[in-house]
């Protein structure tokens, strides 16, 4: 953190510079905010090369440290499974031991989340939370894993009955993971106020826009918003 610049006095003076301990504590609670803030800034900036695989996270319009996300399970038994979740982060994240909430909205039968609140039990996954360890990327990471995992350890226990079909009777808790996909498909259109994460029902101009781009492009790892523009216009002249 910089220093104040020192005032000048007579030469009887010795002049020493002033430290953080001179600051006011509103202006230093800014500027460790303002640190803070500039940090889960970087953090999600890195998510952008390094999220795990069909992960989506999309800040809030309205505040920094809440997020709309998505994650579309590939294999396992909850295979075709588009789940949706809001990830917060408390003020003094990037403190220690401040947890990011992870919620979901889709209905997640798991022994990692609450059955009535779908809230993600991160705390018995990271009993301890170490900024300097652990950062959004860390929790996403987490959070695909439940996914995933075929057997479930001492810290899986938000929700007992499905930690108990799952090791007891796997037919059974196949059928409620099941149907928890089926849901989280039917409800995929169903967007909550103020979610960045919307999903929009395919309309004519989707499919036509869809086929247009399937014959112009060439090579569809060089596309980017200005290639997309410029086929559009060309196909409005024809």
């Amino acid at each position: 953190m910089d220093c104040l610049e020192p005032s000048l006095t007579s030469t009887t003076t010795t002049t020493t510079p002033s430290s953080s301990s001179d600051i006011p504590p509103t202006l230093q609670e800014e500027r460790e905010q303002a640190l803070r803030d500039y940090k889960v800034t970087i953090e999600y900036k890195h998510l952008r090369q390094h999220a795990p695989g069909g992960v989506y996270l999309i800040p809030s319009l309205t505040d920094l440290r809440h997020f709309y996300g998505v994650i579309f399970v590939r294999r396992g038994p909850f295979t075709n499974g588009i789940f949706k979740f809001q990830l917060k982060l408390p003020p003094t994240y990037n403190d220690l031991n401040t947890w990011p909430t992870i919620t979901f909205t889709s209905n997640v039968f798991n022994p990692h989340v609450h059955p009535k609140t779908g809230e993600l039990d991160v705390k018995s996954a990271y009993p301890r939370w170490d900024p300097h360890r652990h950062y959004l990327v860390t929790i996403l990471t987490f959070l695909k894993k439940i996914f995933y995992v075929k057997t479930f350890g001492p810290d899986a226990k938000a929700n007992k009955e499905a930690k108990k079909l799952a090791e007891k009777e796997p037919a059974a808790y196949r059928l409620k993971v099941d149907e928890c996909v089926r849901d989280s498909q039917k409800d995929v259109f169903v967007n909550e106020d103020g979610c960045t994460a919307k999903f929009t029902e395919e309309t004519l101009s989707h499919r036509v826009l869809r086929d247009l781009l399937k014959r112009q492009l060439v090579d569809a790892s060089n596309v980017n918003r200005q290639v997309v523009l410029n086929i559009i216009d060309k196909a409005s002249k024809v």
